[in-house]
């Protein structure tokens, strides 16, 4: 038996890699602080758990979901956009439920894209956008993010041979890995890139209500307009500790979500309704805006623990404005840096290579995790001083 090709070459998985070299190290009886993966290690708010209890027990809610998402969710994504954003959404034709962003993202992307068509992803980047481009038979271009831009790209770089071809966009702000935010002019200029070679633009925005720094991250639809291909990725993951959950939702362009919706229903049959039940409770609850806050804070001191301790240590990280991550720039191969710091000290941290070649030279620093272990990962971190070399 042979398996298909989009399997074999599919490349290794950064983050299922990072889990066997956390195990190699505990069973060797090792003792490892893990900064790689950014999964929140504090529980989601009560309220949570209290809508969901309130509802789990009803015998409707355990026959298949709606298949774009339940209604009671999509209406309440809809009304969260417009309290946080102030955009305008019909919660039946422009917001789709999700088994999680990641879900999402690839069927998206399979909806999008034929075999030959060029996509845009952006580099560094999640992998998931490089990974089901290939599967669905599409051409990976890279977008280089460069720390003098900013981390955002620079469109005007793409020949318009390439543009010509390509289908997608993909733009992810917040950005994961750098931390980098994106002002409102940025995204006008995706936009109108986007109409000038009819592309859609999509803008993975998981990380959209962590902000350390500034009042809060901008969506890519406060300023699409209607007919602009323009979809954005939000998720509960992250904002609400809810990763598990798998929990999040497709919002703007109808046509192209109708696509979105074809894939899923050919696919999957939708989310627990339960579950979606919860989130909407959430997005309904402006006290949870206080719960944000309080975790924004909490993750601004950790990134101030982290930071302070890379710089002890030799290195010369920039201060992070949002997300779960220290973006920081090492000296020579940053894959053999990790290894090396792993060994010495038992922290795991990413290299920023996973995330694409321009990733190389880099490192990525999770800050969820508990603080008790962040602390003794940063006095690790400290006590390597300058045997990790200056960038």
């Amino acid at each position: 038996m042979r398996l298909a090709d989009r399997i074999l070459n599919a490349p290794p998985y950064p983050f299922a890699a990072l889990s066997q070299a956390r195990a190699a190290m505990v069973a060797a009886g090792r003792r490892v602080y893990n900064l790689g993966v950014g999964d929140p290690d504090t529980p989601p708010p009560p309220q949570a758990y209290e809508a969901l209890r309130a509802v789990a027990d009803a015998a409707e809610m355990h026959r298949y979901p709606d298949y774009e998402g339940a209604p009671a969710f999509r209406r309440a994504v809809a009304g969260y956009y417009a309290r946080r954003f102030g955009v305008s959404l019909d919660a039946d034709r422009q917001v789709v439920g999700l088994i999680g962003s990641k879900e999402g993202l690839s069927h998206l992307l399979w909806a999008l894209v034929n075999p030959g068509d060029a996509v845009l992803v952006p580099d560094p980047a999640y992998p998931v956008y490089a990974a089901q481009t290939r599967f669905a038979g599409g051409e990976v271009v890279p977008v280089p993010l460069r720390p003098e831009r900013g981390f955002l790209p620079d469109l005007a770089a793409i020949p318009d041979e390439v543009a010509q071809r390509a289908k997608v966009l993909v733009l992810c702000y917040p950005n994961a890995p750098t931390s980098a935010l994106a002002p409102t002019a940025f995204f006008e200029e995706a936009l109108a890139f986007g109409r000038r070679h009819d592309l859609v633009v999509v803008n993975d925005g998981a990380y959209l209500d962590i902000v350390l720094e500034g009042e809060r991250a901008h969506s890519l639809l406060e300023v699409a307009g209607p007919d602009d291909l323009a979809v954005e990725f939000f998720s509960l993951s992250k904002t609400y500790h809810m990763t598990g959950w798998r929990l999040a939702a497709a919002l703007g362009s109808r046509a192209v979500l109708d696509g979105l919706r074809a894939m899923k229903e050919n696919t999957d049959s939708g989310q627990w309704t339960p579950l979606q039940v919860a989130g909407a409770k959430l997005l309904e609850d402006p006290s949870l805006d206080a719960y944000v806050a309080v975790e924004n804070d909490r993750l601004r001191a950790r990134r101030d623990r982290v930071v302070a301790a890379l710089r002890a240590a030799g290195l010369e990280p920039s201060l992070p404005r949002a997300t779960l991550y220290v973006w920081c720039p090492v000296a020579g191969d940053d894959a053999a840096f990790a290894q090396r710091l792993l060994e010495a000290t038992g922290v795991l941290v990413t290299p920023g290579s996973a995330f694409g070649a321009s990733g190389r030279g880099f490192i990525r620093l999770s800050l969820s995790v508990p603080d008790g272990e962040l602390d003794a990962a940063c006095a690790a971190l400290g006590a390597f001083g300058g045997r990790c070399g200056r960038a």
